[in-house]
């Protein structure tokens, strides 16, 4: 790369030790946006990793920030050798919480102290306050977390269940409620306001703002007629938005909302039918969502509707 080609508000950290003392010739970039080539390095990097664990080590939501623009809650850490063979990404954008972090090495280069050098990293550009994911909760990131010192926070489940021969009611909807689907441009604020309302408790979801939505809207999976919403009078006060992974044969419950003030009448319920029975209707053999494991409510709703647990991420973070 050229100086030219550098991102806005880099920073480079000390090489360190690898695994066992030895000594090891790597960097770690600090940027708050990558451009394209680096862009494409980390992209790249993360497909080599998914191949070989099963599951992505970066959530969407860091996906697409990878080609956002310069964000000063957001930080990407790039690790170097001769090339990139680490990535890790640290959000902080909860108000309350500690700010939160993804990290991946390359398979090939695994079991050098690449992890830990990110990971340390991760802390001293968080204060020492983090949570970190470990997507599919695989022994080597629970291993890692105990090393640098991290407690177990959070369990997310992904739960999965088949479509074909789907034999679900025709969803009931509270008096008044009626149902139809986004319509881009027109909905968005409406949606925006609905979402924070519904997930007020989860800064995650809820302070999802236009930006982010417009990513969203530009995905090729991106899908208005899989987008439910329904309305009371003029109101928006639930919706469903269904997403389609065509490679993986998968239906996803991508995320049900209801507001406050409209919730306890069944109406998150009749939207998951509303949702399933699309996806169904499109043709994915199987559905999947992702639920707290602590959301009882949720998850015994989901359980009764088919789904089972099919894999786990867990989140850990600092004591502090």
């Amino acid at each position: 790369m050229t100086s030219d080609d550098t991102a806005p508000a880099a920073r480079k950290l000390s090489a360190s030790l690898g695994q066992g003392g030895t000594p090891t010739a790597r960097s770690i970039d600090v940027l708050t946006a990558l451009n394209p080539e680096q862009t494409e390095a980390v992209l790249a990097l993360l497909a080599e990793a998914a191949r070989t664990d099963g599951q992505q080590a970066v959530s969407e939501q860091g996906r697409l920030q990878l080609r956002g623009e310069a964000r000063d809650e957001i930080r990407h850490l790039l690790l170097s050798t001769d090339v990139l063979v680490g990535y890790a990404q640290l959000e902080d954008t909860d108000p309350v919480e500690a700010p939160a972090a993804e990290l991946v090495v390359h398979p090939a280069h695994r079991g050098h102290g690449h992890g830990r050098a990110l990971g340390n990293a991760l802390l001293a550009e968080s204060g020492k306050r983090l949570r970190v994911w470990a997507h599919g909760g695989h022994a080597a990131a629970r291993h890692l977390a105990q090393v640098l010192g991290l407690a177990l926070f959070r369990e997310l489940r992904q739960m999965r269940r088949p479509l074909t021969g789907l034999d679900l009611p025709e969803p009931t909807f509270p008096d008044g409620v009626r149902v139809r689907t986004f319509v881009p441009g027109e909905d968005d604020a409406a949606w925006l306001a609905a979402n924070a309302a519904a997930f007020a408790h989860h800064p995650e979801q809820g302070s999802l703002g236009q930006r982010d939505l417009d990513a969203r809207k530009a995905e090729p999976w991106f899908d208005p007629a899989g987008f439910f919403l329904a309305f009371r009078g003029d109101e928006l006060v639930g919706f469903h938005w269904t997403k389609v992974h065509e490679a993986e044969g998968l239906g996803e419950v991508y995320v049900v909302g209801v507001r406050p003030d409209a919730q306890g009448g069944g109406l998150g319920k009749a939207l998951t039918a509303v949702g399933l029975r699309h996806l169904a209707g499109v043709g994915v053999p199987d559905a999947m969502l992702y639920v707290d494991a602590d959301n009882l409510a949720a998850v015994a709703v989901y359980e009764r509707l088919g789904f089972v647990v099919h894999e786990t991420d867990l989140m850990y973070r600092t004591e502090s």
